[in-house]
């Protein structure tokens, strides 16, 4: 017999409490929403170890601090454009007319306990939000991560960067002080600048003339309601649904393949490097937020439509639209009696219609000018599509170009040249800019190529000559290793197809060269496919080595998570 208490093998010891709790709640959940299976999947599934693929994490991260600050800030801020005399702690605006949502502004600046941090860090926090956008895009962008089936996930992010800008705007705009008033004296330009519809637009938006009382109270609805639930919404579409459906894209290498992710679990290591990231943009946000200061809205004074600052500069998202603004000539069109001021028209609505719709079509027309249809889980390194590369390094050059024009009055102080000088400079650059950064990144894209295929083929340079019998001179080349030059070497799918006009046969001509937009299309894709880069032969011994998989990391089928 065995004595009450005694463990041995064939005994059970009774499950604890905790772990009953944790069980019975494991399996009604389970029971109810079918959670065992998505959890188990989950916490296997691969995650690309690639420094690039956390860009959108930091992004994402930069939302959640935005929207934990925000929160906080609106228990102060009061968005009402009502005269009150400010007697708050800055003494040098004491006795000054001001509108509510500036003193309110004030009070949390000054009043507040942790005000000025927490607004600081809403600001900082927008700015990286901004800038983490953008990079994201731009990696997408130029490893052709936007190909099928990823077009909506595409779209998406074009929306989001839109919708954040513009909200951008909107929150840099509710304090009413000086700077932020000349922005929506701006906006309001632009508004009444569009044709037939303007006035009318200025008229609902500011409910009368500008500037109203209510344009404020307006701005700070879609602020803090309309345009973060819409992004509430799309950015777990975004970067978990479609994600997660889709599988990770990965870069050629490392034994990577279009048929299989590779990388390493969602738990315990994507999760433990994420985690550790979130504190990090928290972090570096708290230290910008607590010593590097930014929008110091005391210094301007309260808004006057009949004053501005010296210098007034937009937060950096929005300087391409200031210089678009102060680059364009002084054009107008007058028709029929009426007056198209195309100063205003041409960069404030037709330069970005023309950037983000040429963003939101690129995907679809690459594909057709490819004519690729293929699933893309593989990316492509920038080098190896000089075109795409090109076309994306002239855009870069494009929108800074803008960028640094909305600076124009500043550089002309600092460099005590002319402002005239500025302007022209900026004009001629933003045409000949993007072309010559096309022809550069270009050139460079196939000289890396070349490059590649030399590794590829003689090895790493040593810096060692040797001598033959017969008295010539070589240097010594160390091959190098498989796992060295996989991302050269490894297969993958062709980024085009040949689309090239045949010739005719008996006089007969080809369907593709019978149409306009045939030909054009023929030309595009002969001009896309010339550089492209050619994967080389590996040695037969090289192709029969098998590739181990690194401790801990793992490597899935598509569809398998």
């Amino acid at each position: 017999m065995r004595t009450p208490g005694a463990t041995g093998a064939g005994t059970r010891r009774a499950p604890r409490p905790g772990n009953r709790a944790v069980d019975a709640t494991a399996q009604a959940l389970d029971e109810r929403l079918g959670t065992t299976g998505f959890a188990r999947k989950a916490l296997k599934k691969a995650f690309p170890d690639h420094w690039s693929f956390l860009v959108g994490e930091i992004a994402m991260y930069s939302f959640v601090i935005i929207l934990l600050t925000g929160v906080y800030l609106t228990l102060f801020f009061k968005p009402s454009m009502n005269e009150v005399v400010y007697n708050g702690s800055y003494a040098k605006l004491q006795g000054v007319e001001m509108s509510e949502a500036y003193a309110s502004s004030l009070k949390i600046t000054f009043d507040v306990r942790g005000g000025l941090l927490v607004r600081q860090i809403h600001h900082w926090s927008t700015l990286i939000f901004m800038g983490a956008i953008l990079v994201h895009l731009l990696r997408n962008f130029f490893s052709g991560a936007f190909r099928k089936p990823r077009e909506l996930n595409w779209l998406i992010g074009i929306l989001m960067f839109m919708l954040v800008m513009l909200n951008g705007l909107f929150g840099y705009s509710l304090p009413d002080d000086l700077l932020s008033g000349t922005g929506i004296r701006i906006l309001e330009g632009v508004i009444a600048a569009v044709p037939l519809v303007g006035s009318y637009a200025v008229m609902f938006l500011f409910g009368g003339e500008y500037p109203g009382t209510d344009i404020i109270p307006r701005l700070y609805v879609i602020h803090v309601l309309l345009i973060p639930g819409i992004l509430a919404a799309l950015i777990p579409l975004h970067a978990v649904v479609l994600t997660w459906r889709q599988t990770h894209t990965q870069f050629p290498g490392k034994g990577s393949s279009n048929s299989t992710v590779r990388g390493y679990p969602f738990f315990p290591v994507f999760i433990g490097k994420t985690t550790s990231l979130f504190l990090w943009v928290l972090g570096v946000t708290t230290l910008l937020a607590a010593f590097v200061q930014i929008n110091p809205i005391w210094l301007f004074g309260p808004y006057d439509p009949g004053a501005i600052s010296s210098g007034s500069q937009p937060d950096w998202y929005m300087g391409w639209l200031e210089g678009a603004l102060r680059i364009m000539p002084a054009w107008e069109i007058n028709a029929w009696g009426h007056t198209v001021a195309m100063s205003v028209v041409v960069p404030a609505l037709v330069v970005p219609g023309l950037l983000f719709t040429g963003l939101a079509v690129y995907p679809f027309l690459e594909r057709w000018v490819t004519g690729d249809r293929q699933i893309h889980h593989l990316l492509d390194r920038p080098r190896d599509v000089p075109a795409r590369t090109g076309i994306g390094v002239g855009g870069i050059v494009f929108y800074g170009t803008l960028w640094l024009a909305g600076g124009n009055d500043v550089l002309a102080h600092k460099f005590d040249v002319s402002l005239f000088w500025t302007t022209w400079f900026f004009r001629f650059l933003i045409i000949l800019g993007p072309v010559l950064a096309y022809i550069a990144a270009y050139r460079i894209c196939v000289g890396l190529q070349r490059r590649d295929l030399a590794l590829a083929a003689h090895g790493l340079e040593t810096g060692i000559i040797r001598m033959s019998p017969d008295g010539r001179f070589s240097e010594v080349e160390r091959p190098l290793p498989d796992e060295a030059i996989a991302a050269i070497t490894d297969p993958r799918p062709a980024p085009a197809a040949d689309l090239d006009v045949p010739p005719p046969i008996d006089d007969i001509e080809s369907p593709r060269g019978r149409s306009a937009t045939g030909r054009v299309r023929a030309a595009l894709n002969r001009r896309f496919r010339e550089d492209l880069a050619e994967v080389p032969e590996r040695s037969p011994e090289h192709a029969a080595e098998e590739q181990t998989v690194p401790a801990g990391e793992i490597s899935a089928r598509r569809g398998d998570g």
